[in-house]
């Protein structure tokens, strides 16, 4: 399967093809897979996601799925890079990581068929959904800074097409330890509802960028974790968790609290223990 990645190469953003553990551009300059400074594999227009879709997730939180999916949005600026650091504020807690598959669109879609969806694809890539918590008792109708923040969108290594994603498992590792281990059939809607459903109302353009939900057991990370996300035949995305220079100002805006609905979610939904968690040790 062809895979193709975006680096910096001699100051520019270059198209590169992988070849064994070389990156090869179009004028034939070649760089080790290593030693390359990556970009994401797209630029989207927009980065648009499921809300809920992996089944073991919804049993997690003790829930039932909606009869259809329901979105958010992460703005373009949260665009981070395989490698590329995951910034948690100053003065917040609970940075979640969301392994997890990124639809990528290779052509305008709008107003499509789920059968005639695949043919507007051009790919696939890893994501890592990070969501930080902490702002989630103000922002949970639009999750905008609790998805949307600087650096909480990497995607990455690079970009697969003629994946097949029937039967693919998915895996997180923190510190090389497995923490998330699920499987795309285990998604209530596949990658080719999810894209006509968008399409129905939203023109989606060349780049644009669907992720497609996470399995159970997100959970926080600290400053100094590394977070990779593996996804059969789309590679490893790894990234790695530093605290922010500055706090987030405190004369403006909500701040961040640690409510039951923050824990809850953050700690993985163990909502019957909602008002009455033991304390933390």
């Amino acid at each position: 399967m062809p895979e193709y990645r975006r680096i910096l190469l001699d100051g520019a953003a270059v198209q590169v093809t992988v070849d064994g553990d070389e990156l090869v551009a179009g004028d034939g300059r070649r760089v080790k897979t290593e030693q390359a400074q990556h970009l994401p594999p797209v630029v989207p227009s927009k980065v648009i996601a499921v809300h809920l879709n992996h089944r073991s997730r919804v049993d997690e939180f003790q829930i039932g799925l909606p009869d259809t999916p329901t979105y958010f949005h992460k703005p373009t600026s949260a665009l981070n890079s395989h490698k590329g650091a995951i910034v948690r504020p100053e003065g917040c807690k609970w940075l979640n990581y969301e392994g997890e598959v990124a639809i990528v669109i290779g052509k305008t879609a709008r107003n499509i068929s789920p059968a005639e969806a695949g043919e507007y694809i051009a790919g696939y890539t890893v994501a890592n959904d990070y969501g930080l918590h902490d702002f989630r008792d103000t922002d949970a109708g639009s999750m905008l800074r609790v998805k949307g923040s600087d650096t909480l969108c990497p995607l990455g290594p690079g970009l697969v097409t003629d994946w097949d994603f029937h039967g693919k498992s998915l895996r997180t590792y923190v510190n090389g330890e497995v923490v998330q281990d699920g499987s795309t059939d285990e998604m209530q809607w596949d990658m080719h509802y999810l894209v006509a459903d968008i399409a129905r109302t939203i023109t989606l353009y060349p780049g644009d960028v669907l992720l497609s939900g996470t399995p159970a057991n997100s959970r926080p990370v600290q400053p100094g974790d590394v977070v990779e996300v593996e996804v059969e035949g789309l590679g490893r995305l790894t990234n790695h968790i530093v605290t922010g220079p500055t706090a987030v100002r405190t004369d403006v805006g909500a701040q961040p609290t640690e409510s039951e609905e923050v824990l809850s979610t953050a700690l993985g939904g163990d909502w019957e223990f909602r008002g009455i968690r033991p304390p933390r040790r």
